[in-house]
């Protein structure tokens, strides 16, 4: 071989040794599984196909959801059995948290959505007519039948699924409020028993239920022009939270402390994964944007490609943001 044709194969060799290097700082994730979790709030589908794509442009090998409650879930990615989850809301879920470990077993950096409220709800007319502005005057029994929906004498409020936290919240508001005797709490399918509650409303009929925001709800029944939130006589939450004042900044208190949705992640993949702990750590979306695609789900592009049609078209129109989260992940991991 001539020397002309071993500095050419050099020459190769080395632009070859600069290309690989190049791609494999392109793809830190490359040959890596990420299994994520979601809760089975079909709504949360869209912050977690966020997350997901990402990690796919960094190289992951990104499984499908796998759906599991939040308990459960947090327990899950303790043990190793799941990479991720989008929707951990913080302080809603810091019972899950430390239960499963906390910071010794799990990562939570950043803040993905921040200002999600919770809270009790009734129909403006109602509230109008009798002066009903705080929860506590439904321990009067004559207040409370007017939401009796079931003929049991005692007020239907539209609740939280077992397993979601906020159940534990209800229950518990239920006793430190004197509401046991007048108020029912009415759990199952959310989805379900939330769409019987807008058909009453629809039908003029008085309404009391608890939801959550960023939600495709407060899109329907507009807080303020439709509905009101009703206050609390007093801070009261369970479990670690117990003397927590769940007063917000404009000094109203809808008994429920203001959330931010976090991602939180195994710890020990985070630390294997630098590109993809950075990611999660510095994603964000706005409270805005998820109950605007939320609403776009209830209004019936719900099907799984509509969904990945909603993230696409997201990144798309945040395109910008979305390469510089990509950016600053591969310069994590080298």
């Amino acid at each position: 071989m001539s020397l002309k044709s071993i500095k050419s194969c050099f020459a190769a060799l080395v632009m070859g040794a600069a290309s690989f290097t190049a791609h494999a700082e392109n793809m830190p994730g490359k040959g890596v599984e990420v299994q994520p979790l979601k809760s089975s709030i079909a709504e949360e589908t869209f912050q977690t196909l966020l997350v997901m794509k990402a990690l796919e442009q960094l190289g992951y090998d990104v499984k499908p959801i796998k759906e599991v409650e939040y308990a459960t879930g947090h327990v899950a990615l303790a043990n190793g059995d799941g990479a991720f989850m989008a929707d951990h809301w913080d302080p809603l879920h810091v019972d899950f948290f430390t239960k499963a470990g906390g910071d010794e077993k799990l990562y939570r950096e950043g803040v993905y959505s921040s200002g999600a409220l919770q809270g009790y709800l009734i129909d403006k007319a109602t509230a109008d007519k009798h002066g009903i502005k705080n929860i506590k005057q439904l321990q009067d029994s004559k207040l409370a039948k007017l939401f009796d929906a079931d003929g049991d004498g005692k007020a239907d409020l539209a609740g939280c699924n077992p397993g979601w936290g906020c159940e534990k919240v209800i229950e518990h508001h239920l006793d430190a409020y004197g509401l046991r005797k007048t108020v029912a709490h009415n759990q199952g399918s959310y989805s379900a028993i939330i769409a019987d509650t807008i058909a009453r409303y629809k039908q003029g009929q008085p309404v009391l239920y608890y939801t959550w925001t960023p939600y495709w709800v407060s899109g329907v029944m507009v807080p303020g022009k439709d509905v009101v939130w009703l206050q609390v006589p007093f801070s009261s939450l369970p479990g670690e939270r117990k003397d927590i004042d769940t007063s917000l900044p404009d000094g109203s208190n809808y008994g429920f402390q203001a959330n931010n949705q976090r991602i939180v992640a195994n710890l020990e993949f985070a630390k294997s994964n630098p590109a993809a702990a950075k990611l999660f750590s510095i994603m964000k979306i706005s409270a805005n944007d998820i109950s605007a695609q939320n609403l776009r789900m209830r209004d019936g592009e719900d099907s799984a490609a509509e969904i990945e049609r909603h993230a696409d078209g997201w990144i798309k129109a945040n395109q910008k943001k979305f390469d510089g989260w990509l950016e600053q992940a591969r310069a994590a991991a080298k």
